[in-house]
């Protein structure tokens, strides 16, 4: 060491005289006089160690390699490379930690990187390469341009690290900690983590949790993480506060209020940190969970403004102050008048007798007549500025429309706002026990003959006139043998609505989005979703997916690689099924050459909601419509956000075997029961697809029913306007059977669905589950029958057409029978 050091210096001492040589003398007169120097030690109060993080690699590369690029050319190096036994370059018999860079010296491990307000972490950091050599492909045919580490044109399959590796790791990993006690457990931290739009190692496969329980970084406490699990499956956080949460954990990421690229990435390296076996790039409640878990843990002190600003998201402005609130919602006098004088300062609004408020808020009025279908209402003789006044409307009301008219509001230039609700649903259900006793006969008797189970509401002005359960939700266990005690059918029961997504789910929140000016229906495809093009697709609107006319076929298997475009088209992932959608699947069909009723169609425009929305559909559909509603048994994927199984009517018997007939990867052969039935949606889009996917009971559709017969709203709430409603139900000038997705009674066009009897402006959908809506607005009704026909025995047709689902053979499973006997009677005793 010491002639290391004196070699050193004479080294430098050359350098410093231009090569001349001082001579050994000259030499030792320098090492005398820096060890004359005066020299004594005082530690500063004010210092820190160097190094703060740890970060943990994978090599990408075998040991040969990694020790040419670490070590002998390019660029790269680290502090510390860890072999493994498998590799067939690592000639060593024994396993050993090789260091490549002192600790107190800069390795090259990080690059361009951050973490917890900290950048290019080189210059505090140790690095540790483990050898570890993923098998990483792109698709070449890909037209997506981004390539990053988690786009969906990119698949890695990770191997399991070598067990010995992670012993030396675990060892290693404490050492460093005893020299640099600087190093808190929420940086140590792996290359994905500090630099997520660029890496993803050490990969999904790394142990952080073995490494945590070896007292090596931050890990979640259970009893936490299911408090804030619980309390975001109520009430989602946003984006926005997501990104905001990750940023204050350490991650470098802005906060946007969007899902860009930035942020899939953040997301896939959290989740490869701490929930590793659900690594989708998708905020949900687990991963929200998660993250504030650790931010209690380990940041108390920045929990609590997370919380209050989760809070304060979580309850918007009273609606008495957006205008995008309430049936009627209008300043008066009316600041855009008309010359037509007895136009202005009228409104008209929807109610049922004896119903209905009326919601004053003053500006600076002190008095005013307000009229109701003509009668004066009696209001304070003296109204105070910026004071709110309600009023019951009971006495004046009548079913139907109603008008309001105000006149002499004082002083000249004053002003008032006035907000009447939507109406909402009274339940009168038990007083008309006998009056659906036809009805109650058809299904009784299905039942009793081996249909499994059903539950039916009636709306009717305003009132659930009807709501009935019959059969079992459940009649069979897992391998096809009855049930020895089956589950009775509750009213309360919760169904998978199959394509009763579409109307729901998909153009509940297109009608919405419409409504405020983020979707024009007539505008191209591919204006909001810019990679959809070439074959054609450019020329796409995006109503013609609503009326089914852009030219796709009615499905693509792509859950199986038996599907009629091939293995190619085969796609068990959410991001891989999408790329498929925009870019890859084929038209069979011209533009407008004729309607074939597609789910592709309805996926695109799940994945278009997605696109403009910046959230995911299921978390768009239930933050910004259901919840809002009060509506809790309207989601997607249930089972994952706390409800349990037996609550939900079940479907196929034997998975989608169709009692063991058909066979693919991943097939599920248990009772369905709270899980998608389409297989399209379970397997190719993670539960939540524009086609199907969502779950719900009869009371929360009849909220939704009574929505579409109120014209966009219920109760305080305005989901979208009554005119854009309006266009969506109008009948098509090619098809008047279909509006934009809504399916139309038109005139008797529809009779398996609607009947003989529904009025031509009757609207609504059927779902393969065994779900059937229809939603008459000339009678003021609704009807919802919800069955499970599906949860019956494979059997022969009679028509020797096949095999067919047992349930679907009788009249309830076929749905117009049920309507028709419901339309009789209510038109035969009115």
């Amino acid at each position: 060491m010491k002639q290391r050091a004196l070699f050193t210096f004479s080294r430098l001492v050359n350098l410093r005289t231009g090569g001349k040589s001082l001579g050994f003398f000259g030499i030792f007169l320098l090492i005398v006089s820096c060890s004359n120097l005066p020299l004594s030690y005082m530690q500063s109060k004010n210092y820190s160690q160097r190094i703060k993080f740890l970060v943990m690699h994978y090599t990408a590369i075998d040991y040969q390699k990694s020790v040419r690029a670490l070590v002998d050319e390019g660029g790269l190096s680290s502090h510390y490379l860890i072999p493994e036994r498998n590799d067939p370059s690592y000639q060593d018999t024994d396993l050993k930690v090789i260091q490549l860079v002192e600790e107190s010296g800069r390795a090259w491990h990080a690059g361009n990187s951050y973490w917890q307000g900290r950048e290019d972490l080189n210059d505090q950091s140790i690095g540790i390469e483990i050898v570890n050599v993923p098998h990483c492909m792109r698709d070449t045919a890909s037209m997506n341009a981004l390539k990053r580490e988690n786009s969906p044109d990119r698949l890695c399959v990770f191997p399991d690290y070598d067990p010995k590796q992670i012993e030396l790791l675990i060892t290693l990993s404490k050492d460093i900690l005893k020299r640099n006690p600087d190093i808190l457990p929420t940086a140590i931290v792996g290359h994905s983590d500090i630099a997520a739009t660029r890496k993803n190692d050490p990969g999904p496969r790394f142990p952080w949790y073995q490494l945590y329980q070896a007292g090596i970084g931050a890990w979640y406490d259970n009893d936490t993480l299911k408090k804030y699990w619980e309390m975001f499956n109520h009430s989602p956080l946003s984006i926005g506060l997501m990104q905001n949460a990750l940023s204050r954990y350490g991650y470098g990421i802005t906060e946007t209020g969007i899902v860009d690229g930035a942020t899939v990435d953040t997301l896939s390296a959290f989740q490869m940190h701490f929930l590793p076996w659900s690594v989708s790039g998708k905020l949900d409640s687990k991963t929200a969970a998660t993250l504030f878990a650790l931010i209690e843990k380990y940041f108390p002190e920045r929990i609590e403004a997370l919380l209050r600003r989760y809070e304060a998201e979580k309850h918007p402005i009273k609606a008495a102050t957006n205008l995008g609130f309430y049936q009627l919602n209008e300043t008066f006098p009316n600041v855009e008048r008309s010359t037509r004088e007895w136009v202005n300062d009228r409104s008209v609004f929807k109610a049922y007798k004896g119903k209905g408020q009326i919601i004053i808020d003053n500006v600076d009025a002190q008095s005013a007549d307000i009229y109701i279908n003509g009668q004066k209402l009696n209001i304070e003789t003296s109204l105070q500025a910026y004071q709110r006044y309600e009023y019951s409307l009971a006495r004046r009301t009548k079913d139907g429309e109603n008008t309001l008219k105000i006149k002499n509001v004082l002083p000249e230039g004053s002003s008032l706002n006035v907000m009447i609700p939507f109406p909402t649903l009274q339940d009168t259900s038990t007083k008309n026990q006998g009056r659906f006793s036809k009805v109650d006969e058809l299904i009784n008797s299905d039942v009793a003959s081996g249909f499994p189970g059903a539950v039916l509401l009636v709306v009717k002005d305003g009132k659930i006139i009807k709501r009935s359960a019959y059969g079992d939700a459940r009649k069979f266990a897992d391998g096809g043998q009855p049930l020895e005690k089956s589950f009775k059918m509750q009213t309360t029961q919760i169904f998978d609505l199959a394509s009763n997504t579409k109307m729901f789910a998909t153009n509940f929140a297109l009608m919405k989005l419409v409504s405020e000016g983020k979707i024009d229906v007539t505008n191209p495809i591919n204006q909001y979703l810019p990679e959809y093009q070439g074959q054609g697709r450019e020329s796409r609107l995006v109503r013609d997916l609503m009326t089914h006319t852009a030219g796709y076929s009615p499905q693509v298997r792509f859950f199986t690689k038996d599907n009629h475009l091939g293995p190619r088209f085969f796609s068990q992932n959410k991001q891989q099924t999408e790329h498929l959608l925009l870019s890859r699947v084929p038209f069979e069909t011209g533009r407008q050459n004729k309607a074939v009723y597609s789910d592709t169609d309805y996926m695109l425009l799940g994945l278009l909601i997605e696109r403009v929305t910046n959230m995911p559909l299921d978390r768009y559909v239930e933050q910004e419509i259901y919840h809002p509603l009060k509506l809790n048994n309207t989601l997607f994927n249930p089972l994952q956000k706390g409800f349990a199984k037996q609550q939900f009517a079940a479907t196929e018997i034997q998975g989608n075997t169709r009692g063991g007939t058909v066979d693919f990867d991943n097939v599920r052969t248990y009772v369905l029961q709270g899980e998608v039935h389409d297989e399209k949606a379970y397997h190719s889009f993670a539960g939540v697809a524009g086609h199907a996917g969502l779950f719900s009971d009869v009371d929360d559709l009849a909220v939704l029913a009574q929505t579409l017969l109120n014209g966009g709203g219920y109760g305080p709430i305005k989901v979208f306007d009554r005119a854009v409603l309006d266009k969506f139900i109008k009948p098509e000038e090619g098809d008047s059977s279909f509006g934009l997705g809504w399916r139309r009674a038109d005139h008797g066009q529809n009779k398996w669905h609607f009947g003989p009897y529904a009025s031509p402006y009757a609207y609504g959908h059927t779902g393969w589950t065994g779900t059937v809506t229809v939603i008459d607005p000339v009678y003021d009704l609704a009807i919802i029958l919800l069955t499970n026909a599906r949860h019956s025995e494979i059997v022969e047709r009679e028509d020797g057409k096949g095999l067919a689902f047992n349930g679907k053979l009788f009249e309830t499973g076929k749905y117009g029978s049920i309507v028709s006997l419901v339309y009789e009677a209510l038109l035969e005793n009115p």
